[in-house]
């Protein structure tokens, strides 16, 4: 009877013994440790939900503290049919994450967060161990990882501090509890109503506000300087790079047609306007002649660039860009100069571009220069409307954009068939060109036909004033000229030398021509008008030349990683040809460095710099020099604070006095040491250089200590004849001395009497030193 029993006993039943039969697992009995995990999973939920701009919070946080309810009222219990139900459920969410994951192969990071959102929402139903909370605990990181990965500004640092603020009593709950200490809140609850008892807990309390404001703050700065000094290497690791989804635009915006083949400015047509009303009207040029410029889209972004509107536009944020080479995001170059502005000779030739349906990958197809190229990964984020037209890097290869189609001109520049939209994300991939002086000095100065045909252009009216007035500026250099580039720097340098920014100048008449009231008339104009002036001047001498528009690099936000970039940052420049070598940027602005930023800048560690530099500029000199020397008084009192721990852990006189002994000793050879190393690397950095490269640089070395330090953005010429400004004449004059000849000498490639010039130098450090004793 009983083995007749036990053989109708079910395969159900048996699996039901057998699950019953295993030992009960230890339950974390924790309430405290329970919340402070609840709270980091909500708030990595709510980082996310931030950074995406999703609404996954208004379920996912109250059914994960349901579940967290329900967790702790059933730990005890095996809970096996809500295991079950929780496994179908994971399963059902992996099945819709598929589905999810192929509609968003654009970018797949919130796609990812929000299966690990569903899956922390089940898991939150069946949380009876300390282990089940680690996983919590864990999910909580990714999510906030995640959420840093996507946010764009500084909203997420809020979230940040908040985590840490939680996390670092989660970890002490957590150790309490693998050494199987009782629960802190059970022990508060029990010793609650016995002050004695009550003192001595608050006493060695582990959570006490000053410990846990001591370890905050110690996070808080190793982050920052681990932060600060973490390598950055140009491009990224991954090769899956962020962009906007296609569902996003419509399916008449994914393609060319014949209403959006051009390029459309917003900025020309003004509200209430009807058609006719204006003659910018499908992409058209706007009227030419005198006009008020758009005060919030910049007036080059069109095929036609009338260069006689006056205003200013209103600063507005319109681009976020990461990447870890700055540049000049270049949007659109102009080949035809028509007296008064630019336009492009040939905007109906474009090369349209279809991508495969499987990748939103676009080959451009790009031409590699012969002096090298640097692979720079660029990602945008549109923050503000702009026309359809792509900024980039020079020289791009391939470009991850949402449409079906995107266009290249004859100029190099990207046209979308929609407009640049707030929100819209891209990535673009450059082979950038290396900026080799050298080589470019030696570029032919034979051209092909269609670069002799666009790029040499000029009215014949202006020609010979233009030609002569270009001679004129060339004659006053101090060496010959002879190559192309040499003509360029050189005739870059008297613009920004010789003529003057006028933001007041007047409209000019239908016959008068830019560059020659420029030139002659007005000596200056607005800072756009220094590029085309350029231009016009070095097609006159048969220099191939046009005009490009772009944006600066930006404002750089140490904390986010991306450059800000504003409508303002907006600008012109000249590109100039140099053969097999490709076209390199001018630009002639005062104020601006001689070229845009260069990817040969690249600093892995300049996080650093440009952390302190963003600080600085934020500053008066006399609060960065105060601040120096509080720095300066932070090491004096860490080695104060050394020696009282040595005191404390000796606990003896020969053993104090022996680690006085030591930290002294550790600190002078130290400091030798440094001083010794610093000495030795700038001795053989300056070795390496021509001696009248070093000799310059060993001046401005000596000057950098001194009243007037040269600003990266001067010309030699233009710091040395600032100087006279702040030093003495006869300092002043062997500062313009050795700068001439420094000049002489790069640009020209003139011979110098070396040991006059050092004796030179001599003079000038020891009318110093007869300045600072007669003081």
């Amino acid at each position: 009877m009983t083995l007749e029993t036990k053989d109708k006993v079910s395969p159900l039943s048996k699996i039901q013994q057998r699950l019953k039969s295993f030992p009960s697992p230890k339950t974390e009995e924790s309430l405290l440790l329970r919340i402070l995990v609840q709270i980091l999973v909500i708030i990595g939920i709510m980082a996310t939900d931030m950074a995406g701009e999703t609404m996954m919070s208004l379920w996912a946080v109250p059914l994960s503290i349901l579940g967290g309810i329900w967790s702790w009222q059933n730990r005890t219990k095996p809970n096996i049919t809500a295991k079950f139900l929780i496994a179908i459920g994971m399963i059902a969410m992996m099945l819709l994450f598929f589905g999810d994951l192929f509609r968003s192969l654009n970018d797949t990071r919130l796609v990812l967060a929000k299966l690990l959102i569903e899956l922390q929402v089940l898991h939150s139903f069946d949380l009876p161990r300390r282990k089940d909370l680690g996983y919590s605990t864990v999910i909580g990181i990714i999510l906030l990882g995640v959420a840093g990965t996507v946010s764009q500004t500084l909203a997420l640092a809020p979230f940040l501090l908040i985590f840490l603020g939680i996390i670092l009593p989660v970890l002490v709950l957590d150790y309490r509890s693998r050494l199987d200490l009782k629960p802190l809140d059970e022990l508060f609850f029990k010793q609650k109503n016995n002050s004695v008892q009550k003192l001595n807990f608050f006493h060695y309390f582990p959570l006490s506000l000053q410990k846990f404001l001591t370890f905050f703050g110690v996070v808080i700065l190793l982050g920052l300087f681990i932060f600060a000094i973490m390598p950055r290497f140009p491009g990224y690791q991954l090769q899956n790079f962020p962009v906007s989804s296609a569902s996003e635009i419509s399916e008449e915006q994914q393609n060319f047609n014949e209403e959006n083949k051009g390029i459309s400015n917003p900025g020309y047509v003004k509200e209430g306007e009807t058609a006719g009303q204006n003659e910018q009207e499908d992409g058209k040029s706007p009227t030419k002649g005198a006009g008020e410029m758009d005060d919030t889209f910049y007036y080059g972004f069109n095929r036609t660039m009338n260069m006689n509107l006056r205003g200013e536009m209103k600063q507005k944020l319109v681009l976020r860009v990461r990447s870890q080479s700055p540049g000049f995001w270049r949007v659109l170059a102009f080949d035809k100069y028509n007296g008064q502005g630019w336009e492009s000779s040939r905007p109906d030739q474009l090369n349209t571009i279809p991508r495969p349906n499987w990748t939103y990958r676009f080959n451009l197809f790009s031409s590699y220069p012969k002096g090298g190229t640097k692979k720079i990964i660029q990602s945008y984020t549109v923050v503000s409307d702009l026309p359809n037209i792509i900024p980039a890097l020079q020289e791009p290869t391939y470009i991850y954009f949402p449409t079906k189609e995107i266009a290249i001109d004859t100029e190099g520049s990207l046209i979308a068939p929609t407009f640049m939209t707030e929100g819209l994300t891209y990535t673009v991939i450059s082979e950038v060109p290396y900026r080799d002086q050298t080589l470019l000095k030696k570029a032919s100065p034979k051209y092909p036909k269609n670069i002799e045909q666009y790029y040499l252009q000029i009215p014949d009216e202006i020609k010979a004033k233009v030609k002569q007035k270009a001679e004129e500026l060339m004659s006053k250099s101090p060496y010959e000229l002879t190559s192309n580039y040499e003509k360029t720097l050189w005739l870059t340098q008297a613009l920004k030398q010789n003529y003057q920014i006028n933001p007041e100048l007047p409209f000019w008449s239908e016959n008068e021509d830019l560059v020659e009231t420029f030139l002659y008339k007005n000596n200056g104009g607005y800072p756009d008008h220094f590029a085309a002036v350029l231009t016009v001047m070095l097609r006159s001498i048969g220099i191939p030349a046009r005009l490009v528009v772009g944006f600066a690099p930006g404002q750089f936000n140490p904390f986010t990683g991306y450059y800000l970039v504003h409508n303002t940052d907006a600008y012109a420049m000249t590109e100039v040809y140099f053969g097999d070598y490709g076209w390199f940027a001018f630009d002639p602005i005062p104020g601006h460095d001689l070229f845009p930023p260069s990817i040969e800048e690249y600093n892995a560690f300049g996080v650093v710099k440009q952390f302190w530099d963003w600080v600085a500029s934020c500053l008066p000199s006399p609060i960065t020099g105060f601040l120096k020397n509080i720095w300066d008084l932070i090491i004096v009192k860490m080695a104060i604070l050394i020696s009282k721990l040595w005191q404390f852990f000796s606990g003896g006189i020969i053993g104090f006095l022996t680690g006085i002994i030591a930290l002294l000793a550790v600190s002078l050879m130290g400091y030798l040491g440094f001083n010794q190393v610093k000495k030795w690397l700038k001795k053989r950095r300056l070795a390496k250089l021509s001696p009248e490269m070093r000799l310059y640089q060993q001046m401005l070395s000596f000057l950098e200590e001194k009243i007037y330090p040269k600003h990266p953005a001067q010309t030699p010429l233009e710091y040395a004849l600032k100087s006279f400004e702040y030093y003495e004449k006869e300092q002043a004059e062997i500062i313009l001395e050795i700068s001439q000849a420094y000049v002489s000498w790069h640009y020209g490639d003139q011979p110098q009497n070396l040991d006059y010039l050092q004796g030179q130098f001599n003079l000038l450090q020891k009318s110093f030193q007869r300045v600072k004793i007669s003081r």
